[in-house]
């Protein structure tokens, strides 16, 4: 006897939260490496466009669709901006601390 195994909403919610406390820990947890941060903050922002494909798809709607792809060009320019910022912190400083980098001032 076969059983089929259906994948429901719940599993794409459990899923992105599972993803998105792997986020948030990687951002409280660690608090040197730019890069790590810049990851953390980028699972975050997947776990939540997870949740709303997930959403769209359930609903039958569009919505949570062209809001993903907005977070997905916002989450882009956001590594883009945060790892030119990172390139010119460490040619400055020859470290990639966030405490040695909180010291600069502008």
């Amino acid at each position: 006897m076969e059983t089929m195994l259906t994948i429901g909403l719940g599993h794409y919610l459990s899923l992105a939260a599972m993803l998105f406390l792997i986020g948030l820990l990687g951002v409280v947890l660690n608090r040197r490496n730019v890069i790590i941060l810049l990851m953390a903050i980028e699972l975050m922002l997947l776990a939540v466009n997870i949740n709303l494909v997930a959403f769209s798809h359930f609903s039958g709607t569009l919505a949570g669709q062209v809001f993903t792809m907005m977070i997905l060009t916002v989450a882009a320019a956001e590594s883009a901006i945060g790892l030119a910022i990172f390139v010119v912190a460490f040619r400055q400083r020859a470290t990639i601390e966030v405490d040695d980098l909180s010291e600069m001032k502008g």
